[in-house]
């Protein structure tokens, strides 16, 4: 949190650069959580916050992110009703967590009924960064914070069968012809024309590449560059691999309607496999071994993080 004594007679647009928000852990309003079927979760989500904490405090004691906050929180999704924040992870549950935020918000009846399209590209939900700068300071202070993540690996591939994997109007001709002209040798002009049918190794020679042909996009983006956990305090940290009790848990906390359950449907490929550790495991044997490392450390930050164990 920012001082109090923080001079509101200072410009604004310089309130928050380079601010350093200290990751203070708060205690959770468990109003609302009724039964005792909760406190193998809770005690997990305690040992999250308190591991996240220490972490942060420990790498970043001297560091300070010369940024503005708008950039911070642009990640962050608002529901004024009960009052949380959400920041998109995307490949780690966001597509029903939109869902979930639409139906809090009045916006929805069901979580069951609300299309990909809908929750992607139907603009229903509000970000953070679309409020003037009191707004954002004011809901980063009041309102329940929360994340959800996944083993970095796991969400990685994910990313990769998703996007390249089956056909895509805008990964295939935007990221797939300019990897696949980077990458493959003697590539012929349907893969170049098209960008499909791009390799995993082409894939992570992309990701590895300090000169790449094509920017990052959100869907492997680190978490720490998405959603900033040591410069802004996470009430409830969740997990993938344990993503219904802690999606049920939480919605308990912040005092959802009793019917309203996480989604357990599969958002798009329903017939696809889950990206498992096994999964992982095979895709992650066409690389060589330096690059399996390089792969880990450009996600070091996630794995320490987030208490993931490195592959």
């Amino acid at each position: 949190r920012l001082p109090e004594q923080q001079k509101m007679s200072e410009s604004p647009l310089n309130w928050f650069r380079g601010v350093y928000l200290p990751p203070a852990l708060h205690p959770l309003n468990k109003t609302f959580v009724k039964g005792g079927e909760w406190q193998d979760i809770d005690s997990a989500q305690e040992k999250r916050r308190a591991f996240l904490q220490d972490f942060c405090r420990k790498y970043n004691s001297r560091k300070k992110l010369q940024t503005h906050l708008v950039h911070l929180v642009s990640r962050i999704y608002v529901e004024d009703r009960h009052k949380v924040l959400y920041c998109e992870v995307p490949k780690a549950g966001c597509s029903n967590w939109k869902r979930v935020l639409m139906v809090l918000s009045g916006l929805a009846a069901s979580a069951n009924n609300i299309s990909h399209d809908d929750v992607h590209y139907g603009k229903h939900l509000r970000k953070l960064d679309s409020y003037d700068l009191k707004g954002i300071y004011t809901r980063l202070n009041m309102y329940t914070k929360f994340i959800f993540v996944r083993d970095p690996m796991e969400r990685l591939v994910s990313a990769f069968r998703d996007k390249f994997e089956h056909p895509n109007s805008y990964y295939h001709p935007v990221f797939g012809k300019a990897i696949i002209k980077k990458y493959r040798h003697h590539a012929d002009e349907e893969a170049l024309k098209t960008g499909s049918g791009v390799k995993f190794k082409e894939f992570i020679q992309y990701l590895l590449d300090s000169h790449r042909p094509i920017g990052m996009d959100i869907h492997w983006e680190q978490v720490s560059k998405l959603c900033y956990p040591c410069l802004i305090n996470y009430d409830f940290i969740g997990k993938f691999e344990t993503l219904e009790e802690d999606a049920n848990y939480f919605l308990q906390l912040v005092g959802a309607p009793a019917n309203l359950k996480f989604p357990k449907f599969k958002d798009r490929h329903s017939s696809d496999e889950r990206t498992s550790t096994e999964v992982v495991r095979q895709y992650l044997k066409e690389l060589s071994k330096e690059e399996r490392q390089l792969t880990y450390d450009f996600y070091y930050l996630d794995y320490l993080m987030f208490n993931y164990t490195s592959p």
